[in-house]
């Protein structure tokens, strides 16, 4: 008599059928890290792609090459007096004093509270060297995002980068080009389903209820950090606009509920307003991407609502994705790095410029938190998933 085959349980063999697609995305990750330049346009696909970037070791690699940041120029930490005189100061204090719940469950009191001096201090130090930025309640739920992945100083330069692109309009003086940025709602919705569209039209709910979705990138409504940083991926990855086309999909994944309300103001803001926790994000995003291709803004622009108005991140967008485009592997910054360093302590000590230490510093934080952090991060993951992979990256 044979012997029963012994099954695998099923989550096994559920993990075994992910192998495939998670191990050819860390390759083509890795692959496209280290050409010369670097390969935005797949970092930009592994971003959006089904399971986004996989994991925070992953992230922080990609994430500043997504924004053109060099990793061995990173700003310095923010001043002891960065909180003297500051217009923002008691806003983003009392804003971080209330973001508790934006920190993991669990986390010692004297940790969380380390992150949100080191949170205040850098919202702070963008505000203080970009006068032109206003805060905004909301900007800290995507500061502390960044500062739970990034650490304090890639913080900082992500936060000044996306501040003065993505996030710019939203850190005007007034709220004019936030209201216009939510007026792209209504017409993606008309041109998807316009039964819907005529429904909150006549319910009066305006997009108010999305205000909070769009300016904290869903940092502030989603519970599940690994959704919101699934989002990030996603974002930073695409348009500045997809925020509010992501709203859209999530408008129209409800219809059936909205449809279902009674059609006035309270009833429908209170629904919309409630965020489900269970989305199918995969699936939003690829809808997101799909509207976004087939109804772009300059498509939208043509409605009524969205009058003529200057939105500094789609005027600067073009700009900003070519400038992402020359980027060197940091293997090849490492080394520049490293000649510098080698060229100044060849010179006498009384030439030496005074940068020089700061200079030994760079190098091994680089070596360590940059190219350790990735390599260590792909290694480890590859040997969950399949020892044999490892061959095949180093």
């Amino acid at each position: 008599m044979k012997k029963a085959r012994k099954r695998l349980p099923a989550a096994v063999g559920k993990h075994e059928e992910q192998l495939p697609w998670k191990k050819q995305k860390l390759l083509d990750i890795h692959q496209a890290l280290n050409s010369d330049p670097v390969d935005i346009e797949s970092l930009r696909r592994a971003a959006v792609s089904e399971g986004g970037l996989l994991t925070d070791d992953i992230r922080r690699k990609v994430w500043p090459k997504l924004l053109s940041i060099n990793v061995y120029n990173l700003p310095a930490k923010p001043s002891k007096d960065v909180r003297e005189d500051h217009r923002d100061y008691r806003q983003v204090v009392l804003d971080v004093r209330r973001s508790m719940r934006r920190f993991p469950k669990g986390m010692r009191v004297d940790e969380r509270e380390v992150l949100q001096e080191q949170l205040i201090d850098i919202i702070l130090d963008v505000l203080r060297r970009n006068p032109q930025l206003h805060y905004y309640q909301g900007y800290h739920d995507i500061v502390v995002t960044f500062l739970l992945v990034v650490g304090e100083k890639m913080t900082i330069a992500i936060m000044e980068k996306l501040s003065n692109h993505h996030l710019r309009d939203f850190m005007d003086p007034t709220m004019d080009s936030t209201k216009h940025i939510l007026n792209y709602l209504m017409p993606i919705l008309e041109r998807v389903d316009r039964e819907l569209h005529d429904f909150m039209i006549r319910s009066e709910v305006g997009t108010i209820f999305a205000l909070s979705w769009l300016i904290t990138w869903y940092g502030y409504v989603l519970s599940d950090f690994r959704h919101v940083l699934r989002l990030y991926d996603f974002f930073l990855a695409s348009h500045p606009l997809m925020a509010i086309y992501f709203a859209a999909v999530i408008v129209l994944y409800r219809q059936k509920e909205v449809k279902s309300s009674e059609c006035d103001m309270a009833s429908v803001h209170h629904l919309l307003s409630q965020m489900p926790q269970d989305l199918p994000y995969e699936e939003l995003i690829g809808r997101a991407q799909s509207l976004f291709m087939s109804c772009p803004p300059s498509l939208l622009t043509q409605s009524a609502a969205l009058q003529p108005h200057n939105i500094i991140a789609i005027s600067t967008f073009t700009d900003f994705q070519t400038s992402t485009l020359r980027q060197r592997p940091d293997s090849v910054l490492r080394q520049q790095l490293e000649n510098r360093h080698e060229n100044q302590l060849a010179l006498p000590m009384s030439t030496q410029p005074a940068s020089t230490n700061q200079l030994i510093k760079m190098a091994v934080w680089g070596l360590s938190a940059t190219l350790g952090a990735a390599a260590l991060a792909v290694a480890q993951t590859a040997m969950d998933w399949a020892p044999e992979f490892l061959s095949q990256l180093f």
